[in-house]
Formats: C-alpha cells, sequence, structure tokens
C-alpha cells in the first residue's frame, strides 16, 4: 500500500482559492533529500510531512527547493487531513512538534486555529535591489525580521499592481518580502502579499507564517489585537489573526482537492 497523500487548499472554503498544501502521511521518518524529491513532484509551495508520534505528530515542511522552519498554510492542511480522516476527534488539539518549536490547531466552530510564535521585525535600510526589484518607489517603511523583509506601502492599490523582477529579487540572501497597506475595503484590516523566489515560491498565494509579523506589525500600528487579513494573490485568501504576546493565533479554512498514494 502506498503513502496517502493529500492536495488542500488552505485559508479558503471555496476550492481553487486559497493556497494548495500537499500533505503526505507517513508511516515513520524520511529521508530528507527524499522529501525534497517529493515536494519537487508535488510542485506546491509546501508539502508537510507528518509521522505519528505517542503525543502529537511530527511535521516537516518542504517547497521545491528548499526545507522550511515555518509554514502556515501546509499546518492548517495537515490539521485538516487528520481531522477529515478520523485520526483526530473533531475535539481533539492537533499538536506538531517541528523546527519551531510545539505548534498546535484548536478547531473553533467553521475555523480552525494555530498557535504559532509571534516573529517580530524590526527597522532596517533595504538592501541593494530590494525596493527596484519589488518596483517600490517610496515605501512608508521597510523591516525585517528572522526570515524576511516588511515593506508597507501607501495603498492597497499598490500592493496589488506591484511589477515585479523576480530573478533580482531572488538574489536577495532572504526566505522572502511581505508588502503590506491598509486595506481599502471595511471587509478587511490590511491586505498583503508575499514573494519568496529565492526558495523557490515567486509568489505565494497566502502565507500563514508571514502574519506572525504581519499581526504584530499592525497591532503597534493600529493598536488592536485582531484583525481580519486578505493576501491579495490571485488565488486570494482570508485568514483571522489575533496577537496576545508572543503568541500569533491564525485561524482558517481549508478545502480537500485530492487524495491519492505515492507508490514508492
Amino acid at each position: 500500500m502506498g503513502i496517502q497523500t493529500y492536495k488542500v487548499d488552505s485559508f479558503t472554503d471555496i476550492p481553487f482559492k486559497g493556497n494548495p498544501a500537499g500533505v503526505c502521511l507517513l508511516p515513520k521518518a524520511g529521508d530528507t533529500a527524499w522529501m525534497l524529491n517529493i515536494a519537487k513532484e508535488m510542485n506546491l509551495s509546501e508539502t508537510a510531512f507528518l509521522v505519528k508520534e505517542t503525543d502529537g505528530f511530527s511535521l516537516r515542511w518542504f517547497t521545491p527547493a528548499v526545507e522550511v522552519e515555518l509554514c502556515g498554510h501546509a499546518t492548517l492542511a495537515g490539521a485538516h487531513i487528520l481531522w477529515e480522516t478520523g485520526l483526530l476527534s473533531p475535539k481533539e488539539t492537533a499538536r506538531f512538534h517541528t523546527r519551531s518549536g510545539l505548534l498546535t490547531v484548536t478547531r473553533q466552530g467553521d475555523l480552525m486555529e494555530m498557535d504559532f510564535p509571534a516573529k517580530i521585525d524590526e527597522p532596517v535600510q533595504p538592501p541593494a535591489g530590494l525596493l527596484e526589484a519589488l518596483g517600490i518607489i517610496k515605501p512608508l517603511y521597510v523591516g525585517k525580521n528572522k526570515f524576511d523583509y516588511l515593506v508597507e506601502v501607501a495603498s492597497e492599490e499598490t500592493v496589488r499592481n506591484l511589477k515585479l523582477d523576480f530573478a533580482r529579487l531572488g538574489k536577495i540572501d532572504v526566505r522572502g518580502t511581505m508588502v503590506t497597506s491598509k486595506s481599502s475595503s471595511p471587509d478587511y484590516d490590511f491586505v498583503s502579499r508575499f514573494f519568496g523566489p529565492a526558495v523557490g515560491v515567486p509568489e505565494d498565494p497566502v502565507t500563514g507564517s508571514a502574519h506572525c509579523c504581519l499581526g504584530p506589525y499592525w497591532s503597534r500600528k493600529l493598536g488592536k489585537t485582531e484583525f481580519r487579513a486578505f493576501q491579495a494573490s490571485a488565488r486570494g485568501g482570508f485568514l483571522r489573526v489575533r496577537v496576545q504576546g508572543d503568541r500569533v493565533l491564525l485561524a482558517g479554512q481549508a478545502v480537500t482537492i485530492l487524495k491519492g498514494e505515492l507508490m514508492i
């Protein structure tokens, strides 16, 4: 029997929206090179590999190019599959042991809520070529956290209409870059887009881990701790974001698109 494998659209309740993730349920820990090859074969921004442990599941995430330390949408997809397949009961908490420590996911009505570490940015001077690669002339703010650059611009229109030089952006030594602004819609507090060509993801449709930075950033700016966020990629996706001290709670929905077996 092959390895159970799924494709899940995260941060949406509509098929073919949100961010697609691969989920592989492994009987035992896999070799790193093998998992990277599977992620390349899946050709999604992230593929999650889960292995049952006594007190939860080990969880690793791979882009088609590298293993990453934190991924929101593939974590959400993994929890969704555990509940959907009955490996967890609806009232059980999904517990994941990861390179970013213990992460948990609980069901909150129609939403699944992930408890993630905050990844606070600090103001920096943009590195050479960053703003030019993004096509941004006058940013309102540039910051950086452990993983990514954060750039605030003046309007949602600017976020949506960026013209990027991906080849140039991919040469900057960073996982990715967030571009964000206040939302022009009353339905959302802020919008964003995320670009990671250096790790094999030119534009990520909806990036949970980026909101571990965006949530605290907008909390400082707007003086509140709960937000409705929209990532304005071509697919688009919604997140509920709650900032609680050094943790960020990210909630969304997910839809299973495909189920199959890896025959290797």
